[in-house]
């Protein structure tokens, strides 16, 4: 296994340093700097009294410079500023900085400086959270010494400078995080797919992939990147690079190193061989989406030098993610599922699409704008009955009548839509919550709407 990276000498000390959005990332980036005595200042479009009160104080006893609700003179001068991911990093003040000479970096490649680990970069535009947290999950059953981090919800910088050499930092890689890396190489990246997606960052689909396709931008020959051969654009992408191209798929056997026959996952190593994984009857995760996950992760972790034994059981024993496809229980024949993560038309397309019988679908909150037309198109012969409730309810009520469906349940509360898609059900149907839509209508997050679905049908059990 390779480890030449050589880089890991950035020392924070007496450093003036600038840390711009105080989101997740910018406050682990600022917290973590003080602590390793960088000279630290923090920029935010919140105005101090919008700012938690606890940070403050964490902040006025360290002595951090705080720009709240302004931005620094150019006239300021800082050894490197450090952009949060939901900081566009090309806005003008920000642009007038790295014009003067200086280096604009993110969190993700700052926490890569700082760390003596190594780093497994997940990307895509879906299904990072899914093969990230399984990916880190073999890892953990080899019994290597494993952060799971990124875009997943820990912040890199967090566990990387605490990591030693033997570590290994499983990092879900976003294309905001990726913009911003200049040195950062992982010994095995992996891009999973693109679709459209942020592009009102972005701006054009060449410039989305670009961003994803920096996971690979500093890899040699000695490290891996994974690509699945299904997406066109993601293996003409990681061919630009030097990496050892590694390719999975779901569709295809030949010219891969991952694949699926006589319904067995099998991996093409190295040497030529074909090694036997595991098979796909014992993948507990639903739908061909999530196959292509497993797949990917399986790719990572064997060409990581993870034993096949180790990669079958944790496979075998990963269940997948909370409110992505989560079954959440069986009453009278009925699978439930809790897909709550399903904020928008794409991904419930995906959620419908991986479900085989009946499907009795619960939808609706805030439909940001949305078209709903796509998603009424998927309804024939899948969906049984559509139970809304949201505020936006009566949008997507009125895309399906559209398309002739009209078996459609309006609810006020989630309790009743669980109680009304119950009696709804017959043996060997589905009841799906994927919303299409964001939660903030009713809940502060789609996490707490998955728990309110998975309360109701837990109290239908009892």
């Amino acid at each position: 296994m390779n480890s030449d990276k050589n880089l890991h000498n950035f020392d924070p000390k007496d450093k003036k340093i600038l840390v711009i959005g105080l989101g997740r990332s910018g406050i682990a980036a600022s917290q973590v700097l003080c602590r390793l005595g960088a000279k630290v200042w923090v920029q935010d479009n919140k105005t101090v009294e919008q700012i938690d009160g606890q940070l403050l104080s964490f902040f006025k006893n360290s002595g951090v410079g705080m720009y709240l609700g302004t931005e620094p003179s150019i006239e300021e001068t800082y050894d490197i500023i450090v952009v949060s991911p939901g900081v566009d990093p090309n806005l003008e003040w920000i642009s007038k900085f790295r014009e003067s000479g200086c280096e604009v970096i993110g969190e993700l490649e700052l926490a890569y400086r700082m760390s003596n680990a190594h780093f497994v970069a997940i990307t895509g535009t879906n299904g990072k959270t899914t093969t990230t947290t399984l990916t880190g999950e073999i890892f953990r059953k080899a019994g290597m010494k494993t952060h799971v981090v990124g875009n997943i919800g820990t912040a890199v910088i967090t566990e990387s400078t605490e990591a030693s050499e033997d570590d290994w930092m499983i990092t879900e890689a976003s294309s905001f995080q990726l913009e911003t890396t200049v040195d950062f190489k992982p010994h095995v990246a992996a891009l999973l797919n693109l679709t459209p997606d942020h592009l009102n960052r972005h701006k054009t689909m060449e410039a989305y992939g670009k961003a994803k396709a920096k996971a690979f931008q500093n890899q040699t020959k000695d490290d891996f990147a994974v690509v699945n051969a299904d997406d066109e654009t993601c293996v003409k992408l990681a061919k630009e690079y030097a990496g050892h191209l590694v390719l999975f798929s779901r569709r295809h056997t030949e010219g891969v190193n991952c694949f699926v026959e006589d319904e067995w996952i099998k991996i093409l190593d190295l040497s030529g061989k074909v090694v036997e994984i595991m098979p796909v009857d014992e993948v507990k995760l639903v739908g061909a989406h999530n196959l292509e996950n497993v797949l990917a992760a399986i790719t990572i972790a064997y060409f990581s030098g993870i034993d096949i034994n180790d990669i079958r059981s944790a496979v075998e024993a990963f269940k997948g993610v909370e409110h992505r496809m989560e079954p959440v229980g069986v009453i009278d024949g009925v699978h439930y599922y809790n897909d709550s993560k399903g904020t928008n038309t794409d991904a419930t397309i995906t959620a419908l699409r991986a479900l085989s019988g009946n499907i009795i679908l619960i939808a609706g909150g805030d439909s940001k704008g949305q078209d709903f037309s796509s998603l009424a198109e998927e309804f024939d012969g899948k969906v049984k009955a559509l139970v809304l409730l949201g505020r936006d309810r009566e949008h997507i009520a009125k895309a399906v009548r559209a398309k002739g469906f009209d078996k459609i349940y309006e609810e006020k509360t989630m309790k009743d839509c669980v109680f009304k898609a119950a009696s709804l059900a017959c043996d060997g149907d589905n009841v799906l919550l994927s919303p299409a839509c964001a939660s903030w209508d009713m809940y502060d997050n789609f996490e707490q709407r998955g728990d309110d679905f998975k309360s109701w049908v837990d109290a239908m059990q009892k």
